[in-house]
């Protein structure tokens, strides 16, 4: 007999606007045993079936939901049909830009919570980052070994968010052959990068910054160039290929800055004009400043400032600091790119903070775009929490 998880009065609200998550508080009690991560009914006060989620015991989020649908398994065949919806859902796009890599899943936003998955030629990356998902991966696995029959599959559930689910962190090959240590990938019709799955970040790369990647060398054409907290170098291959007349690479890891050169010359460009600075952006922005350095662009592309709400307050005075000190490099008409991909930055809140720190470098600024994830991390309408990157296109006057 299956789990049933009853509602505390009127907390199926979100439930009926089709958000995929309970918070512990809104639970008022369990019929049953559930093992963590196995699937469970959810019903209200009453008794009436609402959804059908994975229990979390350990994670305040205790109930992530799998479907809206009361005849609808969790098996091999449910994962198959997800994974379908997925992929139909990308293929204009994998078409129109000639991709060889993509964002397959994206968790919550693709009906698939705690699972994401990107593809790497014939290699699919699995993070497993919840109770539920980590319960039901042998039937993942063979439906992606059903549906990508020839494409290994690896883990990189190497990620401090399992602990909150009460979970280890786990890498390793999970069908196939272990990716190669070097990956050459292609996007937006022939720009190749270099992908280390094992060891780079989050599952190798950052699939995300695609469509943000050709709209700096749109802006790049004839501009000295700042990319800043550059890791493996994309933001500086597009400078580089839309004729910026030269590129500074900085971050703080020395082989983040050999693959950023690397993925220069695999594109086969002017290394005449670009150099790989290893320092820290914050200590180095004030030197620049300090020595009257002056750009006609920069990148401000940060890691994540903020994990929870207790260091929103520390992120905002980071995001204004670093955003001050570019609007004092940039020369008059200089570009700034800059974004955020910490979740609870709100795009209000990140276009106030880069505002302030136009008004306190004593620069007018114009916001001429907006930039976010790229189509293959799609947003669920119910679910705002799907949309974390938030970036400016701004023109310092």
């Amino acid at each position: 007999m299956s789990t049933t998880v009853y509602l505390q009065k009127d907390r199926e609200k979100s439930l009926l606007r089709r958000h995929p998550w309970i918070f512990s508080k809104a639970i008022d009690k369990v019929k049953g045993k559930p093992e963590a991560g196995e699937a469970v009914d959810i019903v209200d006060q009453r008794g009436k079936w609402l959804a059908r989620g994975a229990w979390s015991p350990d994670s305040q989020i205790r109930l992530r939901v799998w479907t809206f649908k009361q005849d609808e398994q969790i098996d091999t065949e449910f994962f198959v049909r997800r994974l379908q919806q997925a992929q139909a859902g990308r293929e204009s796009l994998i078409s129109r830009l000639q991709l060889s890599a993509y964002r397959l899943v994206a968790a919550e936003s693709d009906l698939l919570p705690g699972i994401t998955i990107d593809r790497y030629n014939d290699h699919l990356v699995c993070q497993l980052l919840s109770s539920g998902a980590e319960y039901h991966r042998h039937e993942l696995i063979a439906a992606l070994q059903q549906l990508y029959p020839t494409c290994s599959i690896y883990e990189r559930s190497d990620v401090a968010v399992r602990k909150k689910e009460g979970l280890a962190e786990r890498t390793g090959v999970l069908f196939g052959e272990a990716p190669p240590d070097e990956l050459i990938i292609e996007e937006n019709n022939g720009i190749k990068i270099s992908v280390d799955i094992k060891g780079g970040h989050k599952t190798g790369f950052y699939l995300d910054q695609r469509d943000n990647r050709a709209i700096a060398g749109r802006y790049a054409k004839n501009r000295r160039v700042l990319n800043c907290f550059c890791y493996t170098g994309g933001f500086g291959v597009y400078a580089l290929q839309g004729g910026a007349k030269e590129v500074i690479n900085v971050d703080v890891s020395e082989p983040a800055l050999a693959l950023a050169k690397h993925n220069a010359e695999l594109n086969k460009l002017d290394l005449s004009n670009a150099k790989f600075e290893k320092q820290d952006v914050f200590k180095l922005l004030r030197e620049y400043r300090e020595h009257g350095e002056k750009f006609d662009m920069i990148v401000l592309d940060p890691p994540k400032f903020a994990e929870n709400k207790a260091q929103l307050i520390g992120a905002c005075r980071g995001y204004k600091d670093i955003n001050m000190l570019a609007f004092q490099l940039l020369n008059p008409e200089g570009i700034l790119l800059t974004f955020s991909c910490s979740g609870l930055m709100t795009s209000e809140l990140f276009q106030k903070i880069v505002a302030d720190a136009a008004l306190d470098a004593g620069r007018e600024a114009q916001i001429l775009e907006r930039m976010t994830q790229a189509a293959d991390h799609p947003i669920a309408a119910p679910y705002p929490e799907g949309y974390y990157l938030k970036g400016l296109v701004v023109r310092a006057i």
